[in-house]
């Protein structure tokens, strides 16, 4: 059976999952429990150690109250049975978060919707403005992505760092993700930190995602009439960001659409020269023509 180690100042104090609880009799030793119960999704024993005197507003050294805990756990009882108690659905550890949140970064879809369906804040931010749509797309969750916006979630929030659900979207090659967001309403020429734009991301998409969903992001930004010459904060486009980034089908696909290969960054660099200065053959043979 399951061990649960609670420590306390003084020690350890072991007990099983289905022990008499009775032993605990300190209140923090039954908040501790608590929230090693909630951690672990021992729903069973969650009533138990309520009944003893456990509190649902406790909450361990970094705020966090048993619902929170519980809300990351991959069994979804301990949620049900903690706010039935009276949990705060909303209630934000000391990093800002809130159990939704939490639910959402650790991929508990059932506990999310849960959590939805009882009245959870959909927009509320942790301190670094990550809001659960964000995650949702970062994790490429299609699916909790359209119950958050079914739900009311705002279709693009930035986070701390300039960034928003459709650009880590597609970043990570997550077209299905991005297309939901266009149809939700996402400007497709909105600008972001360091004035980058969603096709931007899309050209230099992360090197763990496979070319052909990297390059079917690119294609479905355009089709859905992406600018295709704007610059960033650098002065390079979507071209030349592919090019640095070796990405060889998306400089290709770029240029089937009209991208201008003659665009000058505020280095004085050209596609081409990004492209020799990486030793990129195949792409320096795809511009050279294009001089």
């Amino acid at each position: 059976m399951p061990i649960i180690l609670v420590f306390l100042l003084f020690g350890f104090v072991a007990y099983e999952e289905t022990t008499d609880f009775t032993k605990l009799d300190d209140f923090r030793k039954l908040n501790t429990a608590l929230f090693e119960a909630s951690k672990k999704g021992w729903a069973e024993d969650i009533p138990r150690l309520l009944e003893m005197g456990a509190s649902i507003t406790a909450r361990d050294r970094f705020g966090n109250t048993a619902l929170l805990l519980a809300a990351q756990s991959p069994k979804s009882k301990g949620v049900e049975i903690l706010l039935e108690a009276g949990s705060d659905i909303d209630h934000r550890n000391l990093k800002g978060s809130t159990a939704l949140l939490k639910a959402v970064r650790a991929g508990r879809g059932k506990t999310a919707r849960m959590l939805m369906a009882a009245g959870a804040s959909i927009n509320q931010a942790n301190l670094q403005n990550l809001m659960p749509l964000t995650a949702a797309a970062f994790n490429g969750d299609a699916r909790m992505v359209q119950s958050l916006l079914d739900k009311g979630a705002g279709i693009d929030p930035v986070d701390q760092s300039g960034k928003s659900p459709i650009l880590y979207a597609a970043g990570k090659g997550y077209t299905n993700i991005v297309e939901k967001l266009l149809s939700a309403g996402v400007a497709i020429d909105r600008r972001y930190g360091n004035n980058l734009t969603a096709l931007m991301w899309a050209a230099g998409y992360a090197n763990d995602v496979p070319a052909r969903e990297g390059l079917k992001t690119v294609a479905t930004l355009l089709e859905n009439g992406a600018p295709i010459d704007l610059v960033d904060d650098r002065g390079r486009s979507a071209l030349m960001i592919a090019v640095a980034m070796g990405h060889a089908s998306v400089v290709e696909h770029l240029l089937e659409n009209g991208a201008n290969p003659a665009i000058i960054d505020k280095g004085g660099k050209s596609a081409l020269d990004l492209a020799r200065a990486s030793d990129n053959s195949g792409i320096v043979q795809i511009l050279e023509p294009l001089r």
